[in-house]
């Protein structure tokens, strides 16, 4: 254990840091849509959108825009059907496929939608594509961008404001307990929220896949296939930003009831759609 005696000087700017950070919380509370979970956001979402359109741009030039009209069209077609039921008429929604053999995809704030070729054959039809685009656009509607990006900010104002406290210390104790502080609030506080924000955008986009249209019975299935493809002996949940794929798959299951009846009412069913071959 360490003890230190603070200058006052440090004490006040503590303080006022801690204070900072409590009118943040306070002024920046307000409820995930769907989900009904609380959080906190202190940024604007106007800035976030933007950040998310100059990040959009920045990656599509800098990546291979896939030429595939056949795989084009099947992406435009299901992320409209997804942005139908949204609820977010304001965002400017786009939709590309990225010529790439990297199994991903990704929402940024605002509804700039990617995919990358290497995600589609996994995907197998258009609902396992469903899943993953539902998914990352619910990241966007529940706004974890931005709440991440509050994290990251009260993580660095805590760093600054322990910074001060210690800065009459040793500089060896001193590197030593920033060290710890900035592993133990990474492990402890980001990555764990991150985990949540996945599980969270997995139950929201169940939901609006089901309720556009395709069969969410195929998303436990996905991430099944997933965890098939890529192993899962090499990844540890806790230091990870994604909970296990096994976890995820297990939950969703859980949720498909609840998921099948809003399915049940959705005016058009597409069911599985149309399958999806590797060109």
């Amino acid at each position: 254990m360490f003890f230190f005696r603070a200058a006052p000087s440090a004490v006040t700017s503590v303080l006022i840091i801690g204070t900072m950070i409590a009118a943040t919380i306070v002024a920046g509370c307000s409820t995930v849509p769907v989900s009904g979970r609380r959080r906190v956001l202190a940024i604007s979402e106007t800035k976030e959108n933007q950040l998310g359109l100059t990040a959009y741009r920045e990656i599509l030039e800098k990546e291979r825009i896939s030429q595939n009209e056949r795989y084009k069209a099947m992406v435009q077609r299901v992320g409209e059907r997804i942005a139908a039921v949204a609820d977010r008429p304001d965002f400017e929604w786009e939709f590309n496929v990225i010529e790439s053999e990297t199994r991903n995809a990704f929402c940024l704030p605002g509804g700039k939608v990617a995919i990358y070729t290497g995600m589609l054959p996994v995907c197998q039809t258009e609902a396992g594509l469903a899943v993953v685009m539902s998914h990352e656009i619910a990241h966007a509607v529940a706004r974890h961008g931005g709440e991440r990006m509050t994290l990251k900010k009260a993580q660095s104002l805590g760093k600054t404001g322990l910074g001060f406290l210690m800065k009459n210390q040793d500089e060896h104790k001193k590197d030593l307990l920033l060290t710890v502080y900035s592993g133990s609030s990474e492990y402890l506080g980001i990555l764990p929220y991150s985990r949540k924000h996945e599980l969270e955008a997995d139950s929201i986009g169940l939901g609006l896949m089901a309720e556009a249209g395709y069969d969410p019975s195929a998303a436990p299935v996905f991430w099944e296939r997933f965890a098939a493809i890529k192993g899962e002996g090499g990844s540890v949940e806790f230091i990870s930003t994604h909970p296990s794929d096994s976890r995820r798959s297990a939950r969703l299951r859980e949720q498909l009831p609840s998921a099948m009846q809003i399915y049940e009412q959705a005016p058009e069913k597409y069911a599985l759609g149309e399958p999806i071959e590797k060109e």
